[in-house]
């Protein structure tokens, strides 16, 4: 698809998104060599917004399995259609169990989710697996099949194999150590918070209206406040909400009664608020 990681870089900028070197290498090896891609790094600097990048740079569909807690294998892969089952016992009642068994675990009672879903597209498709770092290391397992041979095994019947080859992506925010059986399976990209440059680049783009005065003044305060010891620092994503909502304002430049007044809007911890506030009337974190 990508015939370098420069055609990547171009390909992701043109869908909004502004790859730096590693990043586009990384998405043109997984493209060539037909690996899934395991992003990982702190919540919001574009893990997911990558995979939707590629979806759209490529013209493919995203299925997005969105991971939590509890997460099963009737929720990521298949399950099967209990109450059409029933429905089919109810009128096939006489018969003997061996002559409906293979009638009603057949595709017509099949309902798939997302990695099944992906396997049997016949379009290739970008496979997102959102946050997997949220899943038991039971659900993680289920995974690898479809990582490794881009397959899945069902018993009733049979190994399902991929009918286009999907592009996966797998996004981590590191809150616990992932297998090694995964991590093998995968090519790893680490993003993390952006160059002051890099992150004026990005609010321009994501941003209209925006001053490029402006935005260098935000990139600046927004990774003094990142060197802070807080217990959330702000992503890009609030870095950019921060940045429109100054537009929405009407701001053209941040001084210290702006910024305590939006900071809510880039900090979500109060002690986090009160500690840039306290900065500021100290003169540490104006930026």
């Amino acid at each position: 698809m990508f015939s370098d990681a420069s055609a990547v870089r171009s390909a992701l900028a043109a869908q909004g998104y502004l790859a730096d070197d590693r990043i586009a290498q990384v998405v043109f090896l997984a493209d060539r060599l037909d690996k899934p891609v395991l992003v990982e790094g702190p919540a919001g600097v574009g893990k997911t917004e990558l995979a939707k990048a590629v979806a759209g740079a490529t013209g493919k569909r995203l299925i997005r399995l969105q991971c939590y807690e509890g997460l099963d294998e009737s929720k990521a892969l298949y399950e099967w259609n209990y109450r059409k089952q029933l429905l089919r016992l109810q009128a096939d009642q006489g018969r003997e169990w061996l002559e409906i068994e293979a009638d009603i675990f057949g595709e017509d009672f099949l309902l798939t989710r997302p990695l099944l879903e992906a396997i049997r597209s016949p379009e290739p498709v970008v496979l997102l697996i959102d946050e997997v770092d949220r899943v038991e290391v039971e659900t993680e397992a289920l995974m690898l099949e479809v990582l490794s041979d881009f397959q899945v095994s069902i018993p009733e019947l049979g190994t399902i194999g991929a009918s286009s080859l999907p592009a996966v992506y797998l996004t981590s925010n590191n809150t616990r150590e992932l297998s090694e059986a995964l991590k093998r399976r995968c090519l790893f990209l680490h993003i993390g918070y952006p160059t002051i440059e890099r992150e004026r680049e990005i609010l321009l783009t994501r941003v209209p209206g925006l001053a490029a005065a402006l935005a260098d003044r935000v990139a600046r305060f927004v990774a003094g406040v990142r060197a802070q010891n807080l217990r959330k620092p702000p992503s890009v994503s609030e870095s950019v909400d921060w940045a429109r909502t100054l537009i929405a304002l009407g701001v053209a430049d941040i001084d210290e009664a702006v910024i305590g007044d939006t900071l809510n809007v880039l900090l979500k911890h109060q002690t986090d608020i009160e500690r840039v506030a306290a900065g500021l009337t100290e003169g540490t974190a104006a930026g």
